[in-house]
């Protein structure tokens, strides 16, 4: 994992940033910071200069239940097609990111067996009429169960199967910073920017953006590596808000050419 402690004397704590330094004789809470690699991204409304030391990618809910055939949402009648077009950017764009040591941080719905955290209305997001398959229910056919935790429905798609090093964090809301322990885990790490990808354009992706410019960090959509089954508009007053009031869009290609010129 990017950022690592383990290899250093007394040190208390994950990760680098953070960390302190105990010994018999003192503890220091200020050991010297990693220095800064900055790195200069083509982004809309203006260009935004980043720390790689101090950046992380989001990847929101590329799970089997939104973006694979069998999932649930086409047992509900809709289409994976697009939610599966981040599959390749991200393809491109992750293994480069974990090169240059930026934690890739997934953030995928996985609820608890019991539902003993759902109350009635996020049941009922996934179950509007109160009959039929929602969340927790076995799939017909594999019979996994939708958006359970160690269940197909919830696993990331195989294309994008995390790698050692990476960091999951269950969410059991549409934002995934709402009862999780996502930004102690980003604080620890010491991020301050945050790269966004994955599926609801429109909604988890979206509102786990506000929540997290709401908490201060720059915020960062990568328009490639996002996609919803939405109508169109929805994908262009997201990028419009988000522009507008919660943080900047660029997209892989960008990315990826300013690491390259780093």
């Amino acid at each position: 994992m990017a950022h690592r402690t383990t290899d250093t004397p007394g040190a208390l704590g994950v990760f680098a940033n953070t960390h302190w330094i105990a010994s018999p004789e003192e503890v220091d809470f200020a050991p010297a910071p990693a220095p800064q690699r900055r790195l200069r991204l083509n982004a809309e409304p203006q260009r935004v200069v980043l720390d790689l030391q101090r950046t992380a990618i989001l990847v929101i809910d590329m799970q089997n239940d939104f973006c694979s055939p069998g999932g649930w949402v086409e047992h509900i009648g809709g289409d994976p097609l697009p939610d599966r077009a981040p599959i390749e950017p991200l393809r491109q764009l992750l293994p480069a990111l974990r090169a240059a040591e930026v934690p890739v941080v997934w953030v995928n719905w996985g609820n608890r067996p019991d539902l003993a955290n759902m109350p009635p209305n996020q049941i009922h997001l996934y179950k509007p009429h109160g009959h039929g398959i929602g969340l927790g229910d076995p799939l017909p056919g594999s019979g996994a169960r939708v958006l359970e935790k160690g269940s197909w429905a919830a696993a990331v798609v195989d294309e994008l199967k995390p790698v050692a090093g990476d960091i999951e964090v269950d969410k059991h809301r549409i934002s995934g910073f709402w009862d999780t322990p996502l930004d102690s885990i980003l604080r620890n790490l010491g991020v301050r920017t945050l790269l966004f990808a994955g599926v609801n354009t429109d909604q988890c992706v979206l509102h786990s953006l506000t929540d997290a410019n709401f908490l201060g960090y720059g915020c960062v959509l990568l328009s490639d590596c996002c996609a919803t089954t939405s109508p169109p508009f929805c994908t262009e007053a997201t990028l419009w808000n988000v522009k507008k009031c919660f943080g900047f869009v660029s997209d892989s290609r960008r990315v990826l050419e300013a690491l390259a010129a780093a």
